[in-house]
């Protein structure tokens, strides 16, 4: 291996150049600034993902000028919702945002590919088949970093700005001492997905959610006329079901009934891949010359799909802050830090919210008259929708009010059992009060 004789200098520096780090070097590039991203895959590319992205996400590709590349894939638009659980079935619709009402579901290997010719026709450098080996610092400042070509020959940039879009485990989040996140919370399911040849046309504009018991399915039409099953057993399940994949696979659909049926005349045709660790998190993700955007700082659990929407959204918005203080460090770190504490306080609520949709357990009997509620008032189905795209809050779209409500529904349903409608009732209560709580407690550490 051969070591660079001198450093190369650029404006911004981005490892990764997926979802986080392709918005953040093409919002950098955007606003004349030289951008060099790093990346170890040669692209095309796939990486473990589930990859749904509601109208919202789909919002954050059009601001980032991606979607045209990414709709030309061919996943096709998914503008109805579905979700089944305890004998009752829910349809729905998005409110538009900026003109979109719809989902998509992309293959990473498309999706990832298209935002990387997103930012290279914003000027960006991609150089992939790179291997990022170490951080320098330069007076207790992040200032570049090494990397390795794939020719072995090795190489310096420097930069005011070092940006660690490299996932959840991030070299550059280790390097600065950030690894540890200083929020988390123990995942409940664990995730395994693959792709099936789908021919059912009636179903190529619906994402699609089953619960029955503890376990939950989606089933998400993508491009390549397949579709994406995602199963997310009860994690103490999930050791066993990797043991014997196939079989364990079709165990869990024929425990989904609706999926199961759902599924009829649909080949699976890839393998099935997992993940057993998916520990939502908050880490340090700002300091003097770095920041970290993406899985790298702030990952959420897949159940409520909201990963690439977030990748996307605080990428773009974190080069659009320091694109123009590049050249003043201690603007550049107010910059970075202000950056930090949006996301924090547009994310932690969604972030409460999901680690409660995380839990591993069977349907409440408030969650069952909540499904009933919304089959019959589309209003409210939709403004749960719209929850997942991001469009409202959760507390806005299931205020205490209609906890109480439900509550009172649940307790005059023939057979109802008082003291389980209200140990629910009082676990609802609990997130709903934590909720609100996070709107004000959205304070990072000193």
């Amino acid at each position: 291996m051969t070591r660079a004789a001198t450093a190369e200098r650029v404006d911004a520096v981005v490892v990764g150049a997926r979802p986080a780090g392709s918005a953040t070097a093409t919002a950098l590039a955007r606003a004349g600034r030289r951008v060099v991203c790093l990346d170890r895959a040669r692209f095309p590319s796939d990486t473990l993902s589930t990859h749904l992205l509601f109208a919202g996400g789909v919002v954050e590709l059009a601001r980032l000028g991606a979607l045209d590349r990414v709709r030309a894939v061919g996943a096709p638009p998914l503008p109805v919702a579905f979700m089944a659980g305890a004998g009752v079935e829910v349809r729905s619709r998005y409110t538009p945002v900026e003109g979109i009402d719809y989902g998509l579901c992309v293959r990473r290997t498309g999706l990832d590919a298209a935002l990387v010719e997103t930012a290279r026709a914003a000027g960006v450098e991609v150089r992939e088949r790179a291997k990022v080996r170490e951080l320098v610092h330069d007076s207790g400042r992040a200032a570049g970093v090494r990397w390795v070509d794939a020719d072995g020959a090795e190489h310096e940039l420097r930069a005011p700005l070092v940006i660690g879009a490299d996932g959840r485990r991030s070299l550059i989040a280790r390097s600065v001492g950030a690894e540890r996140p200083y929020r988390s919370n123990r995942n409940g399911r664990a995730c395994f997905y693959s792709y099936l040849e789908d021919p059912r046309h009636e179903w190529r504009t619906t994402a699609a959610q089953w619960r029955e018991g503890r376990e939950l399915g989606t089933a998400f039409p993508c491009d390549g006329g397949l579709v994406m099953v995602l199963l997310m057993p009860p994690l103490q399940d999930g050791e066993r079901l990797r043991a014997d994949l196939d079989a364990g696979w079709e165990r869990t659909v024929a425990a989904l009934p609706g999926l199961r049926e759902r599924l009829e005349g649909c080949t699976r045709v890839a393998k099935v891949r997992s993940a057993l660790d998916t520990t939502s998190y908050f880490r340090r993700s700002s300091g003097p010359g770095w920041a970290l955007p993406g899985d790298a700082g702030h990952f959420k659990d897949p159940v409520t799909a909201q990963g690439i929407r977030d990748a996307l959204r605080f990428g773009r918005l974190l080069g659009e802050a320091t694109a123009p203080v590049l050249d003043d460090p201690a603007a550049l770190d107010r910059a970075t830090g202000a950056w930090e504490r949006r996301r924090e306080r547009e994310c932690l609520e969604t972030y409460v919210w999901t680690n409660g949709l995380g839990r591993a357990a069977a349907m409440t009997a408030l969650e069952v008259e909540l499904y009933r509620a919304a089959a019959d008032d589309p209003e409210l189905a939709n403004g749960v929708l719209d929850v997942f795209a991001r469009t409202r809050r959760p507390a806005q779209a299931l205020p205490l009010r209609r906890g109480a409500a439900l509550t009172a529904r649940a307790l005059r349903r023939p057979g109802a059992h008082p003291r389980e409608v209200l140990r629910a009732a009082a676990g609802e209560l609990g997130a709903a009060v934590q909720l609100r709580g996070q709107r004000v407690r959205a304070v990072l550490p000193v």
